[in-house]
């Protein structure tokens, strides 16, 4: 499927490759981009060769610098502004609730709307250089399409001094807030994010899933309920064929065969 605005590719090992790739304006995040990328996303959930994705950027120095503001200053009713900010729920949405494993390779700077973008996915491995922030206050804006998924993954202190201030932090500040899993120098960034890629993909689909769909909605459960959700989980996780490869395989000291049942 032809795409204008990213780049879609598939490896025989089972990982998907989508490459933001309008660096004229440093893979602002468009309508249509956004729309691909929802599109790209849905295509890869759909499909068996893939098992893991990673989402990076064709840009030099900056992975997005988010939201396009062409569309604040558009001359049209705001109720037209309201449908298109639609696209941000329903991209984030389509990511967590992939089911596959999704790692984003900041290969630059994440700024504003694609915080919640890289946030959305499962690890995050950044560039040394690569800065993070969201400086909408500076503009006289406001992350409010990505503070939710920004407080659930800072702590509340730390999100209030990104929102309030609009400052960049550098990647090993972003890494010690929890926003970044790891930070790799430029010479070992593309092999660092190969190699969790490739490790993330040799998982059980199957189980993989299950557990995906545990992580994001037991987050906001209370505990006991939490509890008991995650128990009928591993009942079902039970059922499977795959667990009782792994298990088999374990015992045997040999790799498992995944079935994906």
């Amino acid at each position: 499927m032809a795409y204008e605005t990213i780049l879609y590719d598939v490896r025989d090992d089972g990982v998907a490759t989508v490459t933001l790739n309008t660096p004229d304006n440093r893979n602002a995040l468009s309508n249509q981009l956004l729309g691909e990328l929802t599109e790209v996303f849905e295509t890869a959930a759909g499909d068996e060769r893939v098992h893991c994705i990673v989402l990076t950027s064709s840009h030099e120095k900056v992975f997005s610098a988010g939201a396009s503001l062409d569309g604040f200053a558009a001359d049209v009713p705001i109720v037209h502004k309201h449908f298109a900010t639609e696209r941000f729920p329903r991209l984030f949405t389509t990511i967590m609730g992939l089911g596959k494993p999704t790692l984003c390779a900041a290969n630059g700077h994440v700024l504003a709307g694609a915080l919640g973008l890289a946030l959305c996915c499962d690890l995050i491995v950044a560039k040394e250089g690569a800065r993070f922030g969201t400086p909408e206050i500076n503009v006289g804006a406001f992350p409010f399409m990505i503070m939710a998924l920004i407080y659930r993954n800072v702590p509340r202190k730390k999100t209030n001094e990104l929102l309030l201030l609009g400052e960049q932090i550098s990647a090993e500040e972003a890494r010690e807030a929890g926003i970044v899993n790891r930070v790799a120098p430029a010479e070992e960034f593309d092999s660092v994010v190969d190699d969790w890629a490739t490790r993330l993909a040799t998982k059980s689909p199957v189980l993989m899933r299950l557990g995906k769909d545990a992580m994001y909605r037991q987050l906001d459960m209370p505990f006991e309920d939490a509890l008991d959700f995650l128990r009928s989980q591993l009942s079902i996780a039970l059922t499977t064929e795959d667990i009782q490869e792994g298990v088999k395989a374990f015992f045997e000291k040999r790799e498992p065969q995944w079935s994906g049942r």
